[in-house]
């Protein structure tokens, strides 16, 4: 079953046109200086979700799938419209839904639908099929359209440093947070009884800076990492269309406090 919806919304609010790229890497905030390991992605999976939406669980469980390969930038935005259907999810947020909207205006369409799944912010499909959204990614990397300026991150005491490689063409640089890890009981609406996974599950995102195709260094505070709403960050490149609604991602690499067992 494939819920849809229409809905006014506002739109992403970030300016610029870009080309960008990234490098994964999950960073163990234990010491002073954290020891790093790199490993370039296939690309970034975007999942639009809802406990209160009964088409939603496969696609949450293949998008586990894409977390364990370890070789994509995986997010995962729980949406606030399926509440009324009796269960209010634990995860959502507007903020979440706006930015499912203003794709959707990127993409020229007149409404959303979930499970969505948006693959660097330049194609869209339903995402319950994790093999499918694999040899999705390679195909837009074969065609030019993946990954192509190296990201770092790392985080010193109280600071979290990123580093954006050189490129062309402008950029937003977002800083996505997110929960690396929750399980909800469901207690009412479609899902009810249900034991739910939820993985990178988003919290925040935050523009941050603008790249313009030179190298750029940026310091931010790294209190936000770990606390009681995210032990994760992700941080993107991403242009936006001539509306402000948010386009092509073509950089990225994700930090975790504590990274989890899979």
């Amino acid at each position: 079953m494939r819920h849809t919806i229409n809905r006014k919304t506002a739109g992403w609010l970030t300016t610029g046109t870009m080309v960008v790229l990234a490098a994964l890497s999950l960073v163990s905030f234990s010491g002073e200086t954290s020891a790093e390991e790199f490993v370039e992605p296939k690309g970034v999976v975007e999942l639009f979700t809802s406990q209160g939406c009964r088409s939603c669980p496969p696609a949450d469980r293949a998008f586990e799938q894409l977390v364990r390969q370890g070789d994509v930038v995986a997010l995962s935005y729980h949406v606030d419209y399926w509440n009324y259907l009796g269960w209010a999810d634990t995860l959502a947020s507007p903020e979440n839904t706006e930015r499912q909207y203003a794709y959707s205006k990127a993409f020229g369409r007149s409404g959303v639908y979930t499970p969505q799944a948006i693959l660097n912010g330049r194609e869209h499909l339903k995402g319950t099929d994790a093999a499918d959204i694999d040899r999705r990614l390679e195909r837009l990397q074969a065609e030019g359209q993946g990954l192509v300026v190296p990201i770092r991150a790392s985080r010193h005491d109280d600071q979290l440093s990123i580093s954006v490689g050189a490129g062309q063409g402008k950029a937003n640089v977002v800083v996505v947070y997110f929960r690396q890890h929750q399980t909800v009981e469901v207690l009412k609406g479609e899902n009810v009884g249900q034991s739910l996974d939820y993985w990178h599950s988003v919290t925040d995102v935050q523009t941050v800076g603008m790249w313009d195709g030179k190298p750029l260094d940026l310091t931010l505070p790294a209190k936000r990492m770990g606390d009681e709403k995210s032990d994760g960050c992700a941080i993107l490149l991403q242009a936006a269309d001539d509306k402000g609604n948010p386009s092509h991602i073509v950089g990225a690499t994700v930090m975790m406090e504590k990274p989890k067992t899979l």
